[in-house]
């Protein structure tokens, strides 16, 4: 829900907020002030690791709530906080900023972007915000139309605002912009609807560009005036054939990993999937298929944005697996010998260990279920593929683990250089993929190109509580602590469900972690014993960090059940979504949460009007354009109204007024004049009312068992 009328915070607050001095000496030697946690990834090295240890192994049985913040939407929370100098930084849904006292969590002010509404059709995987980046008296937040902003930080007034993307296309921001040199990077994310790929870089203090730098070619092989011109023409167009990328863009979107690696003085970016998925669709004719620099990490000068190397993950891409997952930057030994080395471990289910002077591959395995790929050769890098996985080469259906949703998805991983462990957040997820051979690319706000015509159940999503208990065993999670040195599973937490939230590591040899139904974690770094647990009332998927105020140490995670699993996946057992908050803890800290009250059900009502198969089989091809948001099957998990329980499918003009006449779009619902028909909408609504129909079936079997 999109809320435009935040509460004004008084002045006087706002002049108690205190002016931090954060320059570029001071982020490059973050981990020197342990105290503060001045970046997203806590230092430059984004390891998410802490050395403070005053809450450890032996303490965490006395921590308790410190102090929460309630945020205006539920909507999903992605987020890591940063805290500068006593303050708490956080971003959240809809692209606001909020500024808390770290200590008392007396609220400073609030930042509203104000986003349009309907500018949540183009967010592929929920209105979400990963964070913020922080410099000279300054925040600086990505909003999700495309804007960076940079906030005065005492008194949370817009400092300046640029527009980074061209608003004619299905561009959005979703991940934290990073600081590097005076400059502020950031990237941009739209794949799947159509969009090409960059991430640019601008002053600090004036928001001006001074570098672009796009993953994919020009489609003409034409100089954009970018820091990419050179390498695109030179290089990567002769890797593309003459297919529906260049009508797309061919995505490539930079949309969470950017990372600064300050001994090589250079950008490390992970880059994404292709647009559409499939291969053959997407390259066409020609090319030797690489398609560079779809699913790579690319490395830049910080200075000129010029290309210095990359390595390709995943050559040809056709799964969406993309390389966007956190990059984590270490100086290991391995084998005996001192490496500096950069930990990937991205969507396609493989482990990589890379030395990051010159992007050559050290050693790669997979830390879960691969089909695809037999392994990663180790002396051209490239995967050993399964032929049956190139789907779109041989046309038939292949059911690819891991798949879309990733092994690893933006959640954060972390590596404690105590244990010598990396933490990751693991996911178990099948996907049907096969070519549409009828499709047609259209670049119509928020819809998706994907070209794959799969109708697997994995695709389709359950039609009743049969298939979706059938999908939920399908599809799992863990917590899984990996060793980099010897690519081998040090322990697994296995979870009930995929989901689970972003991690932290301690020097207290503690490791937290959030999960979809609600529940905080924390487990020993060093065999994975469960040692705590809080319940936050809604899902926690965000990464949590922890500072550090008068000699205390603070822990703190976003609450915020949402993003692509809360919005797309309707088999999440457990799951729970609500008000969207911050949780602040401390050793006997005092606060407690108000009583937890479950999300209010509204009955399952059945129209009494019926229509044809043939309406509700068109119905649900329209129900397309409703999928992003809805869910599969319109099977909403609470993050936005589920549609089979909303009393506007039994009133065709209040169903109309909706969907054609926008009156939700200021939170969120889009006005689909122009790409459905009233013929279309009523399609639509006989959809729905069927699968509401299909609820109600399966509510009475349940109160018939539970009786």
């Amino acid at each position: 829900m999109l809320c435009l009328g935040l509460t004004a915070i008084p002045a006087a607050a706002q002049q108690n907020a205190p002016a931090a001095r954060l320059d570029d000496a001071r982020l490059r030697n973050a981990a020197a002030e342990p105290a503060n946690w001045p970046t997203i990834g806590g230092t430059y090295d984004e390891q998410r690791y802490s050395p403070l240890e005053q809450i450890n192994a032996d303490t965490i049985k006395d921590l308790k709530l410190a102090w929460y913040g309630d945020f205006d939407t539920s909507r999903g929370q992605e987020a890591t906080p940063l805290v500068i100098d006593g303050v708490l930084y956080t971003s959240t849904a809809w692209s606001k900023v909020y500024a808390y006292d770290a200590k008392t969590g007396k609220r400073l002010w609030v930042f509203d972007p104000e986003v349009p509404g309907a500018k949540g059709q183009d967010a592929c995987c929920d209105v979400v915000n990963r964070g913020l980046a922080a410099f000279n008296g300054k925040i600086y937040v990505g909003a999700l139309d495309g804007r960076l902003i940079a906030i005065d930080m005492k008194t949370g007034r817009q400092v300046w605002s640029t527009q980074t993307t061209d608003t004619s296309r299905p561009y959005t921001i979703t991940g934290a912009p990073r600081i590097v040199k005076g400059k502020v990077l950031i990237g941009n994310g739209g794949a799947e609807l159509g969009v090409r790929g960059y991430v640019g870089a601008y002053d600090a203090e004036t928001g001006k560009q001074a570098w672009r730098f796009y993953f994919t070619p020009n489609p003409e092989n034409k100089p954009d005036g970018a820091a990419s011109d050179s390498i695109l023409m030179s290089q990567a167009y002769q890797s593309w054939g003459d297919g529906v990328w260049k009508q797309t863009g061919g995505g490539g979107t930079a949309w969470d990993a950017i990372v600064y690696d300050v001994e090589q003085n250079q950008v490390l970016v992970g880059t994404g999937n292709g647009s559409p998925w499939v291969f053959e669709t997407r390259n066409g004719k020609g090319g030797n298929g690489d398609n560079l620099f779809l699913s790579s990490i690319v490395a830049l000068d910080p200075d000129t944005g010029a290309y210095k190397w990359h390595y390709q993950e995943t050559p040809g891409e056709e799964w969406d697996f993309t390389s966007v997952q956190p990059i984590i930057l270490a100086n290991m030994t391995i084998a005996g010998t001192p490496r500096k080395v950069l930990l990937h471990a991205p969507k396609n289910g493989f482990f990589y260990v890379i030395d990051r002077s010159n992007g050559r591959l050290l050693s790669a395995k997979n830390f879960t279920k691969v089909n695809w790929a037999a392994g990663i050769d180790i002396e051209s890098g490239r995967p050993i593929e399964y032929p049956e996985a190139r789907y779109s080469n041989h046309g038939r259906e292949f059911m690819a683990q891991p798949a879309a949703f990733g092994s690893h998805n933006w959640h954060p991983m972390s590596f404690s250089p105590k244990t010598q462990l990396v933490y990751i957040p693991v996911q178990e997820n099948p996907l049907g993929y096969k070519k549409d051979p009828n499709f047609v690319y259209r670049p119509q706000p928020g819809v998706w190109n994907m070209a794959n015509g799969s109708t697997a159940l994995t695709n389709t999503g359950p039609r009743n509580e049969p298939e979706r208990i059938q999908l939920s065993q399908w599809n799992k999670g863990a917590l899984v602590a990996w060793n980099p040195a010897t690519q081998s599973q040090a322990w697994r937490v296995q979870h009930p469900s995929m989901g689970a939230g972003g991690v932290l590591s301690t020097a207290g040899n503690l490791v937290f972690q959030g999960t979809p139904d609600g529940v905080f974690h924390a487990y020993r770094a060093d065999n994975g014993l469960h040692l705590w647990q809080f319940e936050g009332h809604n899902g926690i998927i965000a990464g949590a960090m922890t500072y550090q105020v008068e000699g205390e140490q603070y822990v703190a995670v976003l609450a915020g059940f949402g993003g692509s699993n809360g919005l797309n996946v309707p088999y999440i057992d457990g799951a729970k979504a609500g008000q969207g908050r911050i949780l602040v803890f401390k050793l006997n800290g005092t606060a407690a949460l108000p009583p937890y009250r479950p999300e209010h059900r509204p009955p399952t009502l059945v129209p009494a009007a019926t229509w044809t198969e043939a309406a509700v089989r068109e119905g649900e091809a329209q129900y397309g354009n409703c999928v992003l948001c809805h869910g599969f099957s319109a099977i909403s998990l609470g993050v936005v109204p589920d549609l089979r329980r909303s009393p506007a499918i039994a009133d065709p003009q209040a169903f109309r007024a909706v969907v054609l006449g926008g009156i939700l779009e200021p939170r969120g619902m889009p006005n689909m004049t122009g790409r459905m028909t009233e013929e279309q909408v009523e399609q639509v609504r006989a959809f729905v009312a069927s699968r509401a129909r299909q609820l109600a079936e399966d509510e009475a079997v349940r109160a018939k068992v539970t009786r």
